[in-house]
């Protein structure tokens, strides 16, 4: 007997999400934005708090950033709005405060709309990230880490790498310089970890760390040879979107334990529930 095609499952309408003139708005700034993904976690997270909040992606030129931003400033209803590729360091210069942990890092992942309309910038990417090694019981302290990448997303993660613990802590860069600075920077305030920048075999550390944007495209090259890494060695990628990279593919058929971005993003919920309460 011929198989009969199952109709179509529909959500009940109580399943959408009403936004009304009550509705408090959030957006993510990002170029390009078809990989943006945090809108849609966002929602699903507020939406599970009973929060009566909506998030959508705006598609920000770089060129357009201060000109959003400005605004942003003028939309009563905006809570604040998330910063990803390529506007996490870039937006600093448009806000009227960041905390001082995103004086330290150098960017900004999220910003608080006041009251007054004014704007002030924090980062929860560091403390997003390490909850997220943490969840899958990856230790840091003491380990040998080799991270990738050294622009708003990496200076997050290597603060807060070296917060954790990390004993040795190497970053590779395609621009040598940026890789240089941001080693000196972290070394300087977490003496601890044995801080340093250029290339290096990742087969020599115990957890290998994306943080560029190679892996969002499905003919981007690998962001770093992994040959070698197999069993006993932890491989992250801080993308999103796809949820397996060609990094973590590889990875993983080599016998290594893989993290993708998802986790990350999911811890850093609470957070920025916490921070827009403020």
């Amino acid at each position: 007997m011929a198989a009969t095609a199952a109709p179509l499952c529909r959500p009940e309408k109580d399943s959408f999400m009403e936004i009304t003139g009550k509705t408090k708005i959030m957006f993510v700034l990002a170029d390009p934005i078809d990989h943006v993904r945090a809108s849609a976690v966002m929602n699903a997270y507020f939406a599970s708090i009973g929060d009566d909040l909506a998030v959508s992606p705006i598609h920000v030129l770089p060129g357009d950033l201060g000109q959003a931003v400005a605004s942003i400033r003028l939309m009563r209803n905006v809570f604040g709005f998330g910063v990803t590729i390529p506007h996490k360091t870039c937006v600093i210069e448009h806000l009227d405060e960041i905390t001082p942990t995103a004086q330290l890092i150098g960017a900004v992942n999220f910003v608080k709309r006041t009251a007054e309309g004014r704007l002030v910038g924090d980062n929860l990417d560091a403390r997003g990230f390490t909850a997220s090694l943490a969840q899958h019981e990856v230790a840091v302290r003491g380990r040998k880490v080799l991270q990738v990448g050294a622009g708003g997303a990496g200076r997050a993660t290597a603060f807060g790498l070296a917060e954790a613990g990390a004993g040795e802590l190497t970053i590779m860069n395609r621009d040598d310089g940026k890789a240089h600075a941001l080693a000196a920077a972290v070394a300087a305030h977490y003496p601890a970890t044995k801080v340093s920048a250029g290339r290096a075999e990742a087969r020599s550390f115990d957890l290998i760390v994306n943080t560029t944007s190679l892996g969002m495209k499905p003919d981007d090259p690998l962001p770093v040879d992994i040959e070698g890494v197999g069993a006993g060695a932890t491989v992250s990628d801080i993308i999103v979107n796809p949820a397996v990279t060609r990094l973590l593919a590889r990875a993983a058929a080599q016998g290594a334990r893989v993290i993708g971005g998802r986790p990350m993003l999911d811890a850093q919920m609470a957070l920025v529930a916490r921070f827009i309460a403020r």
